[in-house]
């Protein structure tokens, strides 16, 4: 049961993610084709002006999808705020969520819901970047999505004060991996977005860019799912 809490826990944060971007697309009137709740084939769905939402099959998460013959045209500008949005929605969230802790263990304060949640927060960003380097050269293992169910469930159990404090740190890291600058992470676009404000024709590079990103991020995927696997038997077994 402790591992589906951190299922649905793990979905709320991509959900809060995907409205940061609609937030942002809106914010910088970039069409919006469609706003999903959860993934796959749709469910139910609806349609207000241009945008269709929708309830999918698959309920983790979900994704917001501009359209798709007028995002490329919109100013650099634009769409480095689009992407941004995803990641700003997590660290604010980070911040909503280590301020309800803190008021849980040290009681309703300025200190404890504002000043501690920022240097928490800071500190946890500082943690999250350090590690990023030592994942790269392969010193600290990777961890997939079975690691962090079968990790986060042994953690958080029953406990709702684990469980927000859970809920944190994974948002922390869910804004701070998302802005590793490789398409078609929030971060690549980001890049392509700066590299097209220099240099007009840098435009063209941005599907064989993504393309590339993608197959390489599926191919990690693949092989971290492996290593989740091979720690959980091993465990199992031990």
């Amino acid at each position: 049961m402790s591992y589906l809490i951190v299922f649905f826990i793990i979905g709320v944060l991509i959900f809060v993610h995907e409205l940061g971007h609609y937030a942002a697309a809106r914010l910088m009137g970039i069409p919006v084709a469609r706003v999903s709740v959860g993934v796959g084939g749709s469910l139910f769905s609806f349609r207000v002006g241009e945008t269709e939402y929708r309830i999918s099959r698959f309920p983790f998460g979900g994704y917001v999808m501009p359209e798709p013959e007028s995002y490329f045209d919109q100013q650099p500008l634009s769409r480095l705020v689009f992407a941004l949005g995803g990641p700003v929605a997590n660290l604010l969230l980070t911040l909503v969520l280590l301020a309800l802790f803190n008021a849980w263990d040290h009681g309703a304060s300025v200190t404890s819901m504002l000043g501690l949640p920022l240097r928490q927060a800071g500190i946890a960003i500082a943690m999250v970047g350090q590690s990023l380097p030592h994942l790269v050269s392969g010193a600290q293992p990777a961890m997939g999505p079975l690691g962090v169910l079968a990790e986060g469930g042994d953690f958080v159990g029953f406990s709702a004060h684990l469980a927000v404090q859970f809920a944190a740190v994974m948002s922390v890291n869910l804004a701070i991996l998302n802005l590793i600058p490789i398409p078609p992470l929030d971060g690549g676009r980001i890049l392509l977005c700066a590299a097209e404000a220099v240099w007009a024709r840098a435009s063209r590079l941005n599907v064989p860019l993504n393309v590339a990103g993608f197959v390489a991020l599926v191919a990690f995927l693949w092989w971290v799912t492996a290593s989740d696997l091979r720690r959980i038997i091993g465990r199992l077994f031990a």
